[in-house]
Protein backbone atom coordinates (compact mmCIF):
# COMPACT_ATOMS: atom_id res chain seq x y z
CA UNK A 1 0.00 0.00 0.00
CA UNK A 2 1.28 3.44 -0.91
CA UNK A 3 1.10 5.93 1.54
CA UNK A 4 1.40 9.54 1.55
CA UNK A 5 4.70 10.86 3.29
CA UNK A 6 3.97 13.51 6.07
CA UNK A 7 6.37 16.02 7.55
CA UNK A 8 6.06 17.24 11.00
CA UNK A 9 2.33 15.79 10.60
CA UNK A 10 2.04 17.96 7.50
CA UNK A 11 1.65 17.31 3.71
CA UNK A 12 1.52 19.98 0.54
CA UNK A 13 1.80 19.11 -3.22
CA UNK A 14 4.64 19.65 -4.96
CA UNK A 15 5.02 22.08 -7.66
CA UNK A 16 4.43 20.58 -11.14
CA UNK A 17 4.22 20.98 -14.40
CA UNK A 18 0.80 20.74 -15.89
CA UNK A 19 0.42 18.42 -19.02
CA UNK A 20 -1.61 20.55 -21.73
CA UNK A 21 -4.45 18.58 -22.06
CA UNK A 22 -5.00 18.45 -18.35
CA UNK A 23 -4.44 22.83 -18.82
CA UNK A 24 -6.52 22.74 -20.90
CA UNK A 25 -9.59 20.66 -19.59
CA UNK A 26 -8.95 19.89 -15.86
CA UNK A 27 -12.78 18.44 -15.85
CA UNK A 28 -13.03 16.31 -18.50
CA UNK A 29 -8.85 15.00 -17.39
CA UNK A 30 -9.87 14.39 -13.97
CA UNK A 31 -13.29 12.47 -14.53
CA UNK A 32 -11.50 10.13 -17.04
CA UNK A 33 -9.04 9.18 -14.28
CA UNK A 34 -11.77 9.02 -11.43
CA UNK A 35 -14.12 6.89 -13.65
CA UNK A 36 -11.37 4.35 -14.35
CA UNK A 37 -10.12 4.25 -10.75
CA UNK A 38 -13.91 3.42 -9.80
CA UNK A 39 -14.40 0.34 -12.19
CA UNK A 40 -11.47 -0.77 -11.13
CA UNK A 41 -12.00 -0.33 -7.38
CA UNK A 42 -15.74 -1.77 -7.79
CA UNK A 43 -14.94 -4.46 -9.85
CA UNK A 44 -12.00 -5.93 -6.57
CA UNK A 45 -15.09 -4.98 -4.35
CA UNK A 46 -17.64 -7.26 -6.40
CA UNK A 47 -15.34 -10.15 -6.12
CA UNK A 48 -14.56 -9.76 -2.02
CA UNK A 49 -10.90 -8.31 -3.21
CA UNK A 50 -10.95 -4.69 -1.42
CA UNK A 51 -10.12 -4.03 1.80
CA UNK A 52 -8.74 -1.14 3.21
CA UNK A 53 -5.66 -1.29 1.83
CA UNK A 54 -7.06 -1.11 -1.45
CA UNK A 55 -9.55 1.80 -0.09
CA UNK A 56 -6.42 3.40 0.25
CA UNK A 57 -4.41 2.90 -2.89
CA UNK A 58 -7.88 4.40 -5.08
CA UNK A 59 -7.61 7.32 -2.63
CA UNK A 60 -4.40 8.32 -3.22
CA UNK A 61 -4.92 7.56 -7.25
CA UNK A 62 -7.81 9.89 -7.20
CA UNK A 63 -5.60 12.53 -4.83
CA UNK A 64 -2.46 12.16 -7.30
CA UNK A 65 -5.10 12.92 -10.36
CA UNK A 66 -6.30 15.93 -8.48
CA UNK A 67 -2.72 16.93 -8.63
CA UNK A 68 -2.11 16.10 -12.23
CA UNK A 69 -4.91 18.39 -13.19
CA UNK A 70 -3.26 20.57 -11.14
CA UNK A 71 -4.82 21.20 -8.22
CA UNK A 72 -2.67 21.72 -4.86
CA UNK A 73 -3.46 20.27 -1.40
CA UNK A 74 -2.43 21.17 1.49
CA UNK A 75 -3.02 19.15 5.08
CA UNK A 76 -1.78 19.85 8.52
CA UNK A 77 -2.92 18.69 11.91
CA UNK A 78 -1.94 14.90 10.82
CA UNK A 79 -0.28 14.57 14.41
CA UNK A 80 -3.76 15.64 16.47
CA UNK A 81 -4.96 12.12 15.80
CA UNK A 82 -2.11 9.97 14.62
CA UNK A 83 -0.86 10.23 18.28
CA UNK A 84 -4.33 8.61 19.38
CA UNK A 85 -4.21 5.03 20.98
CA UNK A 86 -7.82 4.07 19.85
CA UNK A 87 -10.31 4.77 17.47
CA UNK A 88 -11.99 8.27 17.16
CA UNK A 89 -15.28 9.94 15.36
CA UNK A 90 -14.03 12.46 12.87
CA UNK A 91 -16.45 15.53 12.55
CA UNK A 92 -15.88 17.29 9.14
CA UNK A 93 -17.65 20.04 7.37
CA UNK A 94 -18.52 18.73 4.06
CA UNK A 95 -18.19 20.90 0.78
CA UNK A 96 -17.47 18.39 -1.78
CA UNK A 97 -17.28 15.54 -3.56
CA UNK A 98 -13.76 15.63 -3.22
CA UNK A 99 -13.27 15.06 0.45
CA UNK A 100 -15.35 11.47 0.17
CA UNK A 101 -12.30 10.82 -2.60
CA UNK A 102 -9.33 11.96 -0.68
CA UNK A 103 -10.18 11.39 2.93
CA UNK A 104 -9.31 8.20 3.26
CA UNK A 105 -5.74 7.90 2.56
CA UNK A 106 -5.37 10.48 4.78
CA UNK A 107 -7.17 9.08 7.24
CA UNK A 108 -7.17 5.19 7.06
CA UNK A 109 -3.36 4.10 6.74
CA UNK A 110 -3.02 5.56 10.56
CA UNK A 111 -6.61 5.09 11.21
CA UNK A 112 -8.95 2.50 9.80
CA UNK A 113 -12.09 4.43 9.45
CA UNK A 114 -15.30 4.04 7.07
CA UNK A 115 -18.10 6.58 7.00
CA UNK A 116 -21.96 7.68 7.73
CA UNK A 117 -23.59 8.17 4.15
CA UNK A 118 -27.00 8.75 2.87
CA UNK A 119 -28.59 5.32 1.12
CA UNK A 120 -28.33 6.58 -2.48
CA UNK A 121 -24.78 6.11 -2.29
CA UNK A 122 -24.82 2.33 -1.40
CA UNK A 123 -27.42 2.04 -4.48
CA UNK A 124 -25.43 4.23 -6.79
CA UNK A 125 -24.66 2.01 -10.12
CA UNK A 126 -21.02 0.53 -10.11
CA UNK A 127 -19.72 2.89 -6.67
CA UNK A 128 -22.43 1.00 -4.49
CA UNK A 129 -20.07 -2.03 -5.14
CA UNK A 130 -16.80 -0.27 -3.71
CA UNK A 131 -18.82 1.46 -0.85
CA UNK A 132 -21.12 -1.12 0.61
CA UNK A 133 -17.28 -3.17 0.54
CA UNK A 134 -16.27 -0.51 3.48
CA UNK A 135 -19.06 -1.25 5.99
CA UNK A 136 -20.30 2.31 5.78
CA UNK A 137 -23.34 3.65 8.35
CA UNK A 138 -26.16 4.30 6.38
CA UNK A 139 -28.89 7.05 6.98
CA UNK A 140 -31.98 7.79 4.50
CA UNK A 141 -32.03 11.49 5.75
CA UNK A 142 -35.60 11.16 5.95
CA UNK A 143 -36.39 10.68 9.90
CA UNK A 144 -34.08 12.47 11.94
CA UNK A 145 -34.95 9.88 14.76
CA UNK A 146 -34.12 6.38 12.40
CA UNK A 147 -30.49 8.40 11.02
CA UNK A 148 -29.68 9.02 15.01
CA UNK A 149 -30.55 5.37 15.78
CA UNK A 150 -28.59 4.00 13.09
CA UNK A 151 -25.48 5.89 13.13
CA UNK A 152 -25.63 5.34 17.30
CA UNK A 153 -25.83 1.60 16.96
CA UNK A 154 -23.80 1.61 13.66
CA UNK A 155 -21.41 3.63 15.03
CA UNK A 156 -20.96 1.96 18.69
CA UNK A 157 -20.45 -1.14 16.86
CA UNK A 158 -17.62 -0.33 14.66
CA UNK A 159 -16.29 1.83 17.21
CA UNK A 160 -15.61 -1.15 19.12
CA UNK A 161 -14.40 -3.41 16.51
CA UNK A 162 -11.43 -0.31 16.31
CA UNK A 163 -12.71 1.39 13.47
CA UNK A 164 -12.96 5.16 13.43
CA UNK A 165 -16.04 6.95 12.14
CA UNK A 166 -15.93 9.93 9.82
CA UNK A 167 -19.22 12.38 9.68
CA UNK A 168 -20.91 15.35 7.72
CA UNK A 169 -23.61 16.40 10.53
CA UNK A 170 -24.16 18.93 7.59
CA UNK A 171 -27.05 17.76 5.92
CA UNK A 172 -26.33 18.81 2.59
CA UNK A 173 -22.57 19.89 0.88
CA UNK A 174 -22.36 23.58 1.45
CA UNK A 175 -19.07 25.92 0.95
CA UNK A 176 -20.85 28.35 4.23
CA UNK A 177 -20.81 26.70 7.29
CA UNK A 178 -24.39 27.20 9.09
CA UNK A 179 -23.44 26.76 12.64
CA UNK A 180 -27.34 26.10 12.42
CA UNK A 181 -27.03 23.10 10.57
CA UNK A 182 -24.22 21.09 11.80
CA UNK A 183 -26.08 18.78 13.86
CA UNK A 184 -24.76 17.20 16.99
CA UNK A 185 -25.08 13.23 15.49
CA UNK A 186 -21.29 13.16 15.73
CA UNK A 187 -20.90 14.38 19.55
CA UNK A 188 -23.88 12.02 21.11
CA UNK A 189 -21.94 9.22 19.08
CA UNK A 190 -18.62 9.74 20.46
CA UNK A 191 -20.24 10.22 23.87
CA UNK A 192 -22.15 7.26 23.90
CA UNK A 193 -18.94 5.15 23.33
CA UNK A 194 -16.36 7.31 25.26
CA UNK A 195 -14.38 7.80 22.30
CA UNK A 196 -12.26 11.18 21.38
CA UNK A 197 -13.69 13.65 18.35
CA UNK A 198 -11.46 15.04 16.10
CA UNK A 199 -12.38 18.17 14.29
CA UNK A 200 -12.04 18.60 10.77
CA UNK A 201 -12.09 21.58 8.82
CA UNK A 202 -11.84 21.33 4.83
CA UNK A 203 -12.05 23.48 1.76
CA UNK A 204 -12.40 21.64 -1.26
CA UNK A 205 -14.18 23.85 -3.46
CA UNK A 206 -11.41 22.92 -6.54
CA UNK A 207 -14.23 20.12 -7.33
CA UNK A 208 -17.58 22.06 -7.95
CA UNK A 209 -20.94 20.65 -7.71
CA UNK A 210 -22.71 20.32 -10.69
CA UNK A 211 -25.71 21.74 -12.31
CA UNK A 212 -27.67 18.60 -13.63
CA UNK A 213 -25.30 15.95 -11.43
CA UNK A 214 -23.90 17.09 -8.47
CA UNK A 215 -20.96 14.84 -8.11
CA UNK A 216 -19.80 15.94 -11.37
CA UNK A 217 -19.21 19.54 -11.12
CA UNK A 218 -16.56 22.11 -12.42
CA UNK A 219 -13.04 21.23 -11.40
CA UNK A 220 -10.95 24.61 -10.46
CA UNK A 221 -7.39 24.00 -10.37
CA UNK A 222 -7.20 27.48 -9.48
CA UNK A 223 -9.02 26.89 -5.60
CA UNK A 224 -6.67 25.49 -3.42
CA UNK A 225 -7.51 22.39 -1.31
CA UNK A 226 -6.76 22.24 2.07
CA UNK A 227 -7.40 19.93 4.84
CA UNK A 228 -7.20 20.78 9.10
CA UNK A 229 -6.94 18.01 11.91
CA UNK A 230 -7.47 19.68 14.83
CA UNK A 231 -7.04 18.73 18.92
CA UNK A 232 -9.03 15.39 20.03
CA UNK A 233 -11.57 16.05 22.62
CA UNK A 234 -13.47 13.52 25.27
CA UNK A 235 -17.04 14.57 25.76
CA UNK A 236 -18.17 15.84 28.74
CA UNK A 237 -21.74 16.35 30.07
CA UNK A 238 -24.00 16.99 26.72
CA UNK A 239 -21.16 18.11 24.42
CA UNK A 240 -22.23 21.25 24.33
CA UNK A 241 -19.36 22.91 24.66
CA UNK A 242 -17.44 20.71 22.34
CA UNK A 243 -19.86 21.21 19.60
CA UNK A 244 -19.16 24.61 19.28
CA UNK A 245 -15.50 24.27 19.90
CA UNK A 246 -15.61 21.93 16.58
CA UNK A 247 -17.52 24.81 14.78
CA UNK A 248 -15.09 27.73 15.90
CA UNK A 249 -12.47 25.67 14.47
CA UNK A 250 -14.30 24.97 11.43
CA UNK A 251 -15.12 28.64 11.16
CA UNK A 252 -11.45 29.87 11.40
CA UNK A 253 -9.80 27.64 9.17
CA UNK A 254 -11.97 28.35 6.58
CA UNK A 255 -11.41 32.47 7.47
CA UNK A 256 -8.08 31.83 7.45
CA UNK A 257 -8.26 29.76 3.76
CA UNK A 258 -10.14 32.72 1.94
Amino acid sequence: MDKLVFSNGSYESAPEKISLPAKAAPSLSLYCRIIDIVFRAASKAKNKKYGNAEWCDSSLESLRALEYVGVRIKITGIDNFRKLEGPCVFISNHMSTLETFVLPTIISPLKEATFVVKKSLIDYPVFKHLMRSRDPIVVGRTNPRDDLKAVLEGGIERLKAGRSVIIFPQTTRTAVLDPKTFNTIGIKLAQRANVPVVPVALKTGAWGNGKYLKDFGKIDPAQKVYFAFGEPMLIQGRGAEEHNKIIEFISNKLKEWR
